[in-house]
């Protein structure tokens, strides 16, 4: 077998290769050898067999149709072989492979052999008593379900005798739990299968069976399939459809459904929900249905005999008449009546309402959709006046809030996320408002009132949906809003909380709401505040709208646009106003008046540090007077009870905004605060100790709030009290914890949690009455729970304050497909609740606000167990040793022996606060570690934990030993040694399982905490014992046994390498033995196993297993297949849990070996696993194929096959919370986008218009995403109806469906944002992208979904079409249509863009739309689309109307077409987007001249406004953190002053992306060079502001910067400094090219050039020099060249001798560009540098303008330094020359900047001759140095080298001859190598040319006339020696040179005839040794010497030669 991932593998799993076969036979050996097998010993048999059966499954499924039938037979024999072996025994692994072979031979092969198998199954079954063992009975039970669900259809006639021989072996089977399961689901299968062809008689044999089974046997197990038997049973027969049999099945769930087992209750709920789904009709009128007879015998048609339970018959039927059966039918009403009526009874158990509510959610699920969304608002009156309303359910405060959380399941759970799709929630939304809220108060005598119970339910369903409409939700907004007002005042507290945290959720779903709901809360409670003395409710109608208005005003921190500073600011002040009158009113009015101001100051505290600290000073004088210090405890005695209510009330509601003070202001809690804060918290604790203990009986009248009594005062003060002092300690700052931290504190703390005789609010009469029958405090449903802490929800532990949320394990049990919160409910005795706090309203976001606070009383225990976690570890050890020995005695007093629950409570509360003040000990909470480490402080928490370790209770076993674990970890080696011995010593000795299970599971905690490392030396005893754990007989203890060894490998990783064979032995024989499993024959076992699976814990050892061989894996062959096969046994296992850990397990397994996983089956298997209703294994999946993608994507989809890419979108629209899935698109994304971007289109436009399922309900009108939008434009509407008209098919075949949920769009909308941006950027880098040609061919259609969503009504939609039409525009606005190209591509599109504009600026808009729209308008008219600016239309119209109205002085806010009535900051998002899109205007104008007539008229006014925003940009971004406003605002401030701190970061965020743009847009306007740019920028009036132009007079240069300067200067200097994270090069190059704009003289003057500022600067430019790349560097190198050329000191002569200021600051931009060069050119710092290989175009750029620009500025340097700057540039460009990179494209380039150089350096400069002539000299010798060692061919680019070094000679020669002296003998050896030169291949004509160069110079230095002689005579005599080589033909260059040398003397007759009698000679001597060839040539040469003046010269010279010469010159 191949290993290839993609090889096909002969398995059904996900493996690679086949499965171990060691020890088993090989595939074609398919006989059992059982001689062998029973040789072997007795511990290898079952293994034997084991491996035996997987190969022969493996291999029967290899096999193909034909080789089935060829060996059924065969196969048959050896399965039942295998089934009557009497050792080793089946177990359930073989007996589920046996069934496997089974179905997959007669599914894939013939049913030849089905009825002999069935016989032969049959056979063993019916067995005499002691013939077959009851492990075989079992294992034929179970293959004979196997067989009838795989082909029972074609062996109906052998159903009746196999039913009958299942039924008669349940009594042989009633020792045997497992047996039992297995009969009644294997008749269940059976029945399935032959469906109504099952007899009537035995069907009901059956269901009598079956329900006695149901509820009657003590094994869940066998309930469970009992149950799933009768749902077949009702499902596949119509023999049970009677009212009189669904009433006996009602009795029978029932009584199943009181279980302790979840799963049993779900089997019992999901039994029922099939017979009321069954049962529903249309028509409530029930029908006769007459079922025909099936024999003519009268006996066949009487009645059968009754059973117990069974309902008598309405009349007796005749003998001779036909019987009649009524058919049951129900209406929805009367199925939905069928389950409240139970539900309701108040003996009805609580776990018989968990699975009434699961069969509410399962009948509901079933149900068409449509039915439901129909009949919501019945279902939704149902729960909430059947199940809510009703008195036997609110009249017990725990049972209601129960079934509060179960209808919040069913309505928002089931139906709103699961069942009603988008349409469907907005609809139930409207019936939720219209039908439950809008009748309170009553309207219509008709219509009920609802009540309390009904409004809070219907208050929580409606918020669900609102979250999850989102801002979809806004189209009822104004209804909802109504409503909720209303409700608002209901007299009842609790619909007051609830409708303001439903008015939270609805602002924050519509803040555009946010403003008016705060209003008319506000104007509420001033009016009613005027009424509390008229007795009309308005003391609760007061205290409903100030908590609804502190709830809106704690969304404005949340919601920064909306939000309004002037009703926050009038709301301190009514709360102010309130509290100063208070104390002028009766004790009623004045608590009603406190208690508003409290709750909205609490409000105010959530807006932020940045409101509230101008108001701090104000709070602690408020809170100060509210919370004195109490007076004697006998004056607190003689005030009477109403003054005593009053007081305590008041410190209730000041405690409550102090509380919210501190959670959302912590950087506001300095000492000072921290300690007066402190001061206050006593003075309260003092006053509760001086409060009287009074009994509940008080005088009503005398209570501020009626329904509290003035204990619950006293207690709610308490809570508040710890809850305070909770937060100072964890959140303030550390020395004031220290203080707080007191012995004291801590004593009250263990008080509160811990002491036997405190239970605060609990009941004494309870706890009498509760003891006797006391079992666990887990059942306890009094929502009190004997005091017991409500941080600890049976497994799971809530996470402390600054607490990270890292559970120790994952989900430990059960299922996890969303509705285990119905039974993780019964898990505690304590149900929160929101109207038990209502600072959790304002003070909760996020995940926090899902929880609810919990009762006042359990809220004191878990302060006071947080606040001893935090302060225990930091006391003295005296200290602690004293609170251990506290709690020691609390523990085991004797109060608590009479009181089993309090003793549950106390030991639960006792172990959790323990384990918080270790977990601080040990770091994982931030705070104040302290020490544990005293060996008294040790032996103390040991002795208390142990304690707890042998408790029955599981769950504070589980507290325990997490923290013994911790412990260890913070006490040490030593400790941790001793402790792990005592542990295995007590193992030993001690046999109770729980005590071994706490013990195992302690061990296995302490490795995990201390660390492999750590704890390696006590590896070996600790796997030694867990190993011999698990094979404990007890359930429980092996459970845990294994666990701990999982959790042991986890920690251990490597360490643990050397036990993994043996660890793999015992899982996998756990995993084998039915001992460790349900299918158990003991009903202790079996139960047990339910409840905790050691199936999972096995699989969770095997992924452990995986993670410590890690990549090992390939090379381990025997670990990884037995690792393998488990595995595919994990993925194969209906316990969900084990799904998800097989899951686990193959994602590892292919990370550490993929060579040895199947790929493509295991994408198969992972696409069908994100179908699963489990939420944990469709996460998995998600995850697993996420990881897949980042490989290599297009492979994962190609093995998934086409229903992936679809099944993505609909996995992402079930579940919007699957972030794996929206990780697994986008990185498909990024892998393929450029590839597939066609693709790609087409995928986002099918999610686009994709349906979501498919719905009968109708859209509403509002809502629907199919209707036209009404645009006001003809050609658009034609364009929209065009595309609905495409879509036709599918609407009209499947009219509907509805589109995918809008987060999913909004979504996907962002990925074709994202392709578009791909694309773009690849366009930037290849104009010929083929992505780019594919996007433009398709630009239609992307324009045409940004239509859509742009017109859409959800405003996130809206948004992202419009920017997306803003990229399509930027990329594509100038490119001409391919099959026209005088027109623009776009053109055709301009109407639709101009029409999806045109809603962004309708009244009912968005701040953020309309800023979006502003931008495509800008874009849209700098394209050129349309140039004539008449028409330009609306476009330009709405530009220069918004523009008007920001410029309008007596404008008081921003408006952009009919959006107005902004808040401030969404003025100044609107303001800077309009800003900018004028800026982006004025950057484009420079190519776009049509703008010019754009501009003209609106520059002046643009420019003010860009500076004004700037400076207040550099305001915001400048301004300290702390506000100078440090206490309340004076009379004449504005409230945008007073709080500008508050908006900062929202108003930040809004300049910093503008503020670029702005700059660009200056710096153009700075190039034009006109006069009122300057003016503005220096805040002087212009005259030309009206038309923006001027000419502009002569202000080049000035001392002092314009006004702007500094702001201009500061912000890009910033800019450039910080870098945020979302600055592209791109933009890091704009704001350099704004930065040297800025730089010039006329802006900047010299302030540049001070100390403090330049230094800055340089220092900036140095670290941009050195990290960014060439692009920056060389506009850092224009800037450097600008800054020293208008520098102050190159303008004035400085002739000093010493080295100024500006000198030093030349020379350090001088230094910037060097830097810049050495950069690219390493080798010019450091020689042994190895210089770069290749220089691509941007770098050969970046030298060539760094050394032009270093050649310019030397010039203008002083002259102390000119001659150093002078030597290095001469450095630079030796360098350059000797590099080989720089051959072919530099030198070239930079030769003639070389040549400006040395001609500016060799100007008259008499103290710098000297100087520069020694460096001429140097750089000469580097020269030839160079030429030499380039001469020797070292390098390809050695010719190169040596020809431009030629070059250089020849031009440092000539060029600066005026400084060399005339007997220079560099220059002759310079002169005698370019000689030599001309003999050289390559070289001869380039040295040839520098000769000529240097022999005809025209200037009269004496070194030139010294190069003139020394040439002169060398050249002549290389032109007349013919017989020397010359390669290159450079004698005849030569020749000419010497030729035109002659012309130079044409002036001086004397010296011409001198030269030309030495050349006209050369010239016949070298034509006669050249022979013919040279003739030609020197004719034309003596024809030049002929010609001009020289004439005369060359007649006399002809006549003076003698005659051969003559006559051969003439031939």
């Amino acid at each position: 077998m191949s290993k290839s991932t993609d090889s096909l593998s002969t398995t059904n799993g996900i493996h690679g290769s086949s499965t171990i076969q060691e020890q088993g036979p090989k595939a074609s050996n398919i006989e059992l050898d059982v001689t062998k097998l029973h040789s072997l010993p007795s511990e290898q048999q079952n293994l034997y067999l084991l491996t035996f059966t997987l190969s022969l499954e493996n291999y029967v499924c290899s096999l193909g149709h034909e080789d089935i039938c060829l060996k059924q037979a065969q196969f048959t024999k050896e399965l039942v072989k295998i089934v009557q072996l009497p050792a080793p025994v089946p177990t359930r692994v073989i007996r589920n492979s046996l069934g496997r072979c089974w179905s997959y031979m007669l599914d894939k092969g013939d049913r030849k052999p089905l009825y002999e198998s069935i016989n032969q199954l049959l056979a063993i079954i019916s067995a005499g008593k002691n013939e077959k063992e009851l492990h075989n009975r079992h294992a034929a039970v179970y293959c004979i379900g196997e067989i009838y669900k795989a082909a029972g259809d074609s062996a109906i006639t052998l159903a009746g005798i196999s039913c009958s021989s299942l039924m008669r072996l349940v009594k042989l089977a009633q020792n045997h739990v497992g047996l039992r399961a297995a009969i009644y689901r294997a008749l269940g299968k059976l029945v399935a299968s032959v469906q109504g062809s099952l007899d009537e008689n035995t069907a009901k044999e059956i269901w009598k069976s079956a329900r006695a089974a149901a509820s009657g046997d003590k094994a869940a197990l066998v309930q469970i399939n009992a149950c799933w038997c009768l749902e077949q049973l009702i499902t596949n027969t119509s023999h049970f459809d009677s009212a009189s049999e669904f009433e006996s099945l009602k009795t029978t769930v029932w009584k199943t459904s009181d279980n302790a087992t979840a799963a049993g209750r779900r089997a019992a709920a999901s039994c029922l929900a099939t017979a009321l789904v069954k049962a529903y009709s249309d028509s409530a009128a029930p029908t006769l249905n007459s079922k025909p007879k099936r024999s003519k015998k009268p006996g066949k048609d009487q009645v059968a005999p009754l059973e117990d339970g069974d309902d008598l018959p309405s009349r007796p039927a005749s003998p001779q008449a036909k019987r009649s059966v009524m058919k049951l039918e129900l209406s929805l009403t009367d199925l939905l009546t069928q389950l409240s009526s139970q539900y309701v009874r108040t003996s009805t158990s609580n776990r018989v309402r968990a699975a009434i509510t699961h069969c509410y959610i399962k009948v509901l699920q079933r149900l068409d959709r449509s039915t439901v969304q129909a009949s919501y608002g019945l279902i939704a009156g149902h729960l909430l006046s059947e199940l809510l309303s009703n008195f036997s359910i609110s009249y017990d405060r725990y049972r209601l809030l129960l079934t509060r959380k179960y209808v919040q399941k069913i309505l928002a759970d089931c139906l709103g996320s699961q069942v009603l799709a988008e349409s469907g929630r907005l609809s139930a939304a409207k019936v939720l408002i219209n039908n439950v809220l809008k009748n309170y108060p009553q309207a219509v005598k008709e219509i009920v009132e609802p009540s309390k119970q009904a409004l809070v339910g219907a208050l929580n369903a409606l918020a669900s949906l609102i979250e999850s409409l989102g801002s979809v939700f806004s189209s009822i907004g104004d209804i909802c809003q109504d409503a909720l007002l209303q409700v608002l005042q209901h007299p009842s507290y609790t619909v007051q909380i609830q409708a303001a945290y439903c008015l939270r959720i609805f602002v924050l779903a519509c803040p555009q709401q946010l403003i008016h709901c705060a209003s008319i809360c506000m104007n509420n409670v001033t009016r009613e505040m005027g009424h509390l003395t008229t007795g009309r409710h308005s003391h609760r109608r007061c205290v409903g709208f100030a908590n609804g208005l502190a709830a809106v005003l704690s969304v404005s921190s949340l919601q920064p646009l909306y939000g309004s500073l002037e009703i926050s600011s009038r709301a301190l002040s009514i709360a102010t106003d309130l509290l100063k009158n208070s104390g002028k009113s009766e004790l009623r009015v004045s608590g009603t008046q406190v208690q508003v101001a409290w709750v909205l100051i609490g409000g105010l505290m959530s807006m932020g540090p940045d409101f509230v600290k101008i108001h701090v000073s104000q709070l602690l004088l408020l809170w100060r007077n509210a919370l004195p210090k109490p007076l004697t405890k006998e004056n607190t005695v003689q005030r009477d009870l109403a003054e005593l209510n009053y007081l305590t009330h008041v410190r209730e509601c000041a405690l409550g905004s102090i509380l919210s003070f501190l959670e959302s202001n912590q950087r506001l809690v300095t000492l000072d605060v921290s300690n007066r804060i402190a001061a206050l918290l006593q003075n309260t604790a003092d006053f509760l100790d001086t409060v009287p203990v009074r009994k509940k009986d008080e005088d009503p009248s005398l209570r501020i709030i009626p329904s509290l009594h003035l204990s619950d005062l006293v207690v709610m003060v308490r809570r508040r009290v710890l809850q305070c002092y909770t937060q100072l300690i964890n959140f303030g700052p550390a020395a004031g914890a220290d203080a707080l931290g007191d012995s004291k504190l801590l004593s009250l703390a263990v008080t509160l949690f811990a002491d036997p005789l405190y239970a605060p609010g609990s009941l004494e009469s309870s706890i009498a009455n509760s003891t006797a029958n006391f079992e666990s405090i887990w059942d306890i449903a009094d929502n009190h729970g004997f005091g017991m802490t409500g941080l600890v929800h049976g497994q799971d532990i809530k996470c402390l304050p600054s607490e990270e949320n890292t559970p120790d394990q994952l989900n430990w049990k059960g299922t996890d497909d969303g509705i285990e919160a119905i039974d993780n409910a019964l898990m505690t005795p304590i149900c929160g609740a929101l109207e038990y706090d209502s600072v959790y309203i304002h003070t909760r976001n996020g995940p926090q606000a899902k929880t609810l606070p919990d009762p006042p009383a359990t809220e004191i225990v878990n302060s006071a167990i947080t606040l001893f976690a935090a302060v225990f570890p930091s006391q003295s050890p005296t200290v602690q040793e004293f609170v251990l020995e506290q709690l020691t005695t609390h523990l085991s007093a004797g109060a608590l022996q009479r009181a089993p629950g309090r003793r549950a409570a106390v030991a639960v509360n006792t172990a959790m606060a323990l384990l918080g003040a270790l977990k601080v000990a040990v770091g994982e909470i931030s705070a104040e570690p302290g020490d544990l480490k005293h060996p008294a402080v040790e032996r103390a928490l040991q002795a208390l934990l142990e304690n707890f370790l042998i408790s029955p209770d599981r769950h504070l076993r589980h507290i325990a030993y997490e923290a013994l674990g911790r412990l260890c970890n913070s006490s040490g080696n030593t400790f941790t040694t001793l402790e792990v011995n005592s542990l295995i010593d007590r193992i030993v000795s001690n046999r109770d399982p729980n005590a071994r299970a706490g013990y195992a599971m302690a061990l296995g905690s302490i490795h995990s905490s201390v660390g492999g490392m750590a704890a390696g030396l006590h590896l070996k005893k600790i796997h030694g014992v867990l190993m011999s754990l698990c094979g404990d007989p007890h359930p429980v203890v092996h459970y845990c046994a294994i666990d701990a060894l999982s959790q042991v490998a986890e920690s251990a990783g490597l360490a643990f390498s050397g036990y993994v064979s043996s660890t793999l032995g015992l899982l996998a024989q756990a995993w084998s033995s039915d001992a460790h499993n349900e299918e158990s024959s003991t009903l202790a076992t079996s139960n047990s196993e339910l409840d905790v699976p050691t199936s999972w814990v096995v699989a969770y050892g095997i992924h452990s297993m995986i993670n410590v061989l890690g990549p090992g894996l390939q090379d381990a062959s025997k670990a990884r297949e037995l690792i393998v096969s488990l595995m595919d046994q994990f993925e194969r296992d209906t316990l969900s849990t084990i799904q998800a850990e097989g899951l686990r397990c193959w994602e590892h397994m292919y990370l550490y070996d993929p060579g040895h996983v199947n790929l493509s089956t295991y994408v198969k298997h992972l696409q069908k696993d994100l179908r699963s209703s489990d939420e944990s294994i469709c996460f998995i999946a998600a995850d697993g194929l996420y990881n897949l993608v980042c490989r290599n994507a297009q492979r994962v989809f190609e093995l998934a096959g086409e229903g992936l890419e679809d099944q993505v979108w609909l996995i992402l629209n079930d579940r919007p919370e699957l972030d794996g899935i929206r990780n697994l698109i986008e990185t498909w994304l990024g892998q393929t986008s450029l590839t597939e971007a066609e693709k790609w289109i087409s995928r986002i436009q099918q999610a686009l218009t994709k349906s979501a399922a498919k719905q009968t309900e109708e859209i509403p009108q509002s809502a629907k995403p199919g209707a036209e939008p009404d645009l006001q434009d003809e050609e658009v509407a034609g364009f929209a109806t065009g595309e609905i008209k495409d879509q036709g098919a599918v609407a009209a075949s499947e009219p509907s469906q509805e589109l995918l949920r809008w987060q999913v769009r909004v979504f996907a909308l962002q990925c074709l944002s994202k392709l578009v941006t791909n694309i773009g950027k690849d366009l930037d880098l290849d104009p010929g992208s083929r992505a780019g040609y594919t996007l433009q061919s398709k630009v239609g259609d992307v324009i045409r979904m940004a239509f859509h969503a742009s017109t859409s009504p959800v405003v996130e939609l809206r948004v992202g079409g419009l920017r997306l039409i803003n990229q399509i525009l930027t990329i594509f606005g100038v490119t001409p249509d391919p099959d026209f190209s005088e027109a623009l591509l776009l053109e055709q599109y301009q109407a639709q863009i101009s029409s999806a504009l045109t809603p962004a600026f309708n009244a009912d808009s968005s701040p953020e739309l309309a800023s979006a729209a502003v931008n495509v308008c800008a874009t849209f008219i700098a394209t050129g689309m349309v140039t004539d600016i008449d028409r330009m239309g609306r476009i330009l119209k709405l530009l220069v109307g918004a523009l008007d109205s920001i410029d309008a002085q007596e404008s008081q806010e921003t408006a952009v077409g009919e959006l107005r009535g902004l808040s401030p900051n969404a003025q100044t998002m609107v303001k800077m987007a309009v800003l900018s899109a004028w800026a982006d205007l004025q950057v484009a104008r420079a190519d776009q001249s049509y703008l010019n007539k754009v501009l003209e008229p609106n520059v002046g006014k643009l420019l003010p406004l860009w500076l004004s925003s700037l400076q207040e940009f550099a305001r915001l971004r400048f301004e300290p953190d702390i506000s100078t406003h440090t206490g309340p605002p004076g009379p004449n401030e504005s409230l945008e002053a007073v709080y500008a701190a508050l908006n900062r970061q929202t108003l930040l965020k809004f300049y910093q992306d503008s503020w670029l743009r702005l700059v660009d847009a200056i710096a153009s306007l700075i190039e034009q060079d006109v006069n009122f740019v300057f003016d503005a920028l220096d805040s002087r009036k212009s005259t030309a502001l009206t038309n923006g132009e001027g000419p502009k007079t002569n202000i080049d240069y000035r001392d002092e910067p314009v006004a702007f300067f500094f702001v201009l200067f500061g912000i890009v200097i910033e800019a450039l400094v910080t870098r945020p994270g979302n600055n592209s090069s791109n933009d890091l190059l704009k704001i350099l090219s704004a930065l040297k704009k800025i730089l010039l003289p006329s802006i900047a003057g010299n302030a540049i050039f001070q100390d403090s500022v330049f230094s800055e600067t340089i220092e900036l430019f140095d670290r941009l020099a050195l990290t960014e790349g060439s692009a920056v560097q060389s506009v850092l190198v224009d800037i450097a060249r600008t800054l020293c050329i208008t520098h102050p000191a190159a303008v004035d002569e400085d002739t000093s001798s010493e080295v100024s200021e500006g000198t030093q600051q030349l020379f350090e931009l001088a230094r910037i560009i060097v830097l810049v060069l050495t950069g690219s050119l390493p080798n010019i710092a450091d020689p042994k540098s190895a210089p770069p290989d290749h220089l691509n175009d941007d770098a050969v750029s970046l030298i060539r303008n760094g050394f032009e620009a270093l050649a310019d500025v030397s010039t203008i340097f002083p002259s102390i330094i000119k001659a150093d700057l002078y030597a290095i540039i001469l450095h630079i460009f030796s360098t350059i020359l000797r590099t080989p990179a720089c051959q072919a494209a530099i030198v070239g380039q930079t030769l003639p900047v070389f040549r400006r150089f040395l001609q500016k350096i060799t100007m008259p400069d008499p103290q710098l001759l000297p100087a520069i002539a020694s460096q001429i000299k140097t750089c000469l010798h580097q020269l030839l140095a160079i030429l030499d060692v380039a001469q020797r061919r070292g390098h390809e680019s050695s010719l190169a080298c040596a020809k431009n070094t030629l070059l250089t000679i020849s031009v440092l020669i000539t060029t600066t001859s005026s400084v060399l002296s005339a007997d220079e003998p560099r220059i002759a050896t310079a002169m005698e190598a370019t000689i030599d030169c001309l003999q050289d291949l390559g070289l001869a004509k380039v040295a040839a040319g520098c000769l000529r160069s240097l022999l005809l110079t025209t200037s009269d230095h004496q070194s030139d006339e010294a190069i003139k002689r020394y040439l002169f005579p060398r050249l002549v005599v290389f032109a007349t020696d013919t017989q020397e080589p010359d390669p290159e033909n450079a004698r005849t260059l030569i020749v000419q040179a010497l030729t035109a040398f002659v012309a130079l003397f044409a002036g001086d007759v004397d010296k011409a005839a001198a030269v030309m009698g030495v050349v006209l000679p050369a010239l016949l001597l070298r034509a006669q040794g050249g022979g013919k060839e040279t003739y030609q040539n020197t004719a034309a040469r003596i024809l030049e010497l002929a010609r001009g003046p020289l004439i005369p010269v060359f007649r006399g010279l002809v006549a003076g030669m003698d005659v051969e010469m003559r006559g051969f010159m003439e031939k």
